[in-house]
């Protein structure tokens, strides 16, 4: 919207008092649509990037306490197994002494059955162990470069995070003052005016543009002069642009 300072404060400070038209407020209304469309530029997707690099780091953190909880399980497994190795030695110590006791045959191939249970037992244990050794020094490695992703991430995040709050802070204090504003000039509309404006701002930003040498500023299309006059001489009346909907209206230039 091409603005003409002057007109804009003179709209500006007549809508806001109760001699102000449908028209005048629409106008203020699309002035200050237009400066909150200028600060969501200047932000530009940067809270979208915060948002992103938060998931990002959200992501990772997950991870990382996946692997953490691999290690813990691993660890917690091989406390197990220690325990079962001591008790199957205990085991096997026992066995082994009560073979020089046995009194026949069969007494000693039952004690000889259980030692080779006992020996098997530890071996399989014992693989289990070395495979979890493997295991464990290749999760350390993961946990440390998952907690170096994080750690970058988290860098990341508070950078982005500083240079959104700059921004929120150099565009605070004139945002909500445009709100404030904004909420003025829609209470001096009627509902009707609200919805037919919000209808054509879903399609164009600039919901309402002034009529510039004959033309729409938003299309550029032909308005016939005697609308022109219309539109100048009847402010209690809301005029659309035959071709791009818009709502019209005069400046004094």
């Amino acid at each position: 919207m091409i603005k003409n300072d002057d007109f804009y404060t003179q709209i500006r400070i007549v809508s806001m008092n109760s001699s102000g038209t449908q028209m005048q407020a629409i106008i203020v209304l699309a002035e200050l649509d237009a400066e909150l469309d200028e600060i969501r530029q200047e932000l530009g997707d940067l809270p979208d990037q915060v948002k992103a690099v938060e998931d990002d780091a959200r992501r990772k953190s997950t991870d990382l306490d996946e692997t953490q909880q691999q290690l813990d399980d691993i660890h917690e497994s091989r406390s197990r197994a220690a325990i079962a190795l001591q008790e199957l030695q205990d085991r096997e110590a026992k066995y082994t002494e009560q073979q020089f006791n046995v009194r026949n045959n069969r007494e000693f191939d039952a004690i000889t059955t259980e030692l080779e249970a006992i020996k098997a037992e530890r071996a399989r244990i014992g693989e289990e162990q070395r495979s979890s050794g493997v295991l464990e020094e290749n999760l350390r490695a993961l946990l440390g470069e998952r907690q170096r992703l994080l750690d970058d991430a988290k860098a990341y995040l508070n950078i982005k995070e500083r240079e959104l709050t700059d921004h929120s802070k150099e565009h605070g204090e004139r945002h909500k003052h445009i709100l404030a504003e904004r909420r003025e000039a829609l209470s001096a509309l009627q509902t009707s005016a609200v919805e037919e404006y919000e209808r054509i701002r879903a399609f164009h930003a600039d919901a309402a543009v002034a009529v510039r040498r004959n033309s729409c500023a938003g299309c550029f299309s032909k308005v016939p002069p005697q609308k022109v006059v219309e539109i100048r001489n009847h402010q209690d009346k809301i005029y659309f642009c035959e071709h791009c909907g818009r709502i019209l209206y005069t400046t004094s230039e």
